[in-house]
């Protein structure tokens, strides 16, 4: 838990609201004593996953056999249906 003055705050909320949005808690005091705590929403603290990184996976996808006589953008406007 962070803490932050009156004045600091309002000269530059910035880094405390970037932060907070990273799951960090602030006390805000006023003459060394607490008047108020920031917390980060249930929201902002979502967890997400990092990115996979490498090459794609494509040897796990099953091949798909088209139609005799149906060319691949037919059989793809086939499976998108009427929009």
């Amino acid at each position: 838990m962070k803490t932050i003055s009156v004045g600091e705050l309002r000269q530059n909320p910035t880094p405390m609201l970037a932060d907070v949005l990273a799951g960090e808690t602030y006390v805000v005091t006023r003459h060394n004593h607490e008047i108020a705590r920031v917390v980060p929403t249930t929201s902002s603290a979502a967890i997400i996953p990092p990115k996979l990184t490498g090459p794609s996976r494509t040897v796990d996808l099953a091949p798909v056999k088209l139609p005799d006589g149906v060319s691949c953008d037919a059989f793809l406007e086939d499976l998108k249906g009427e929009q």
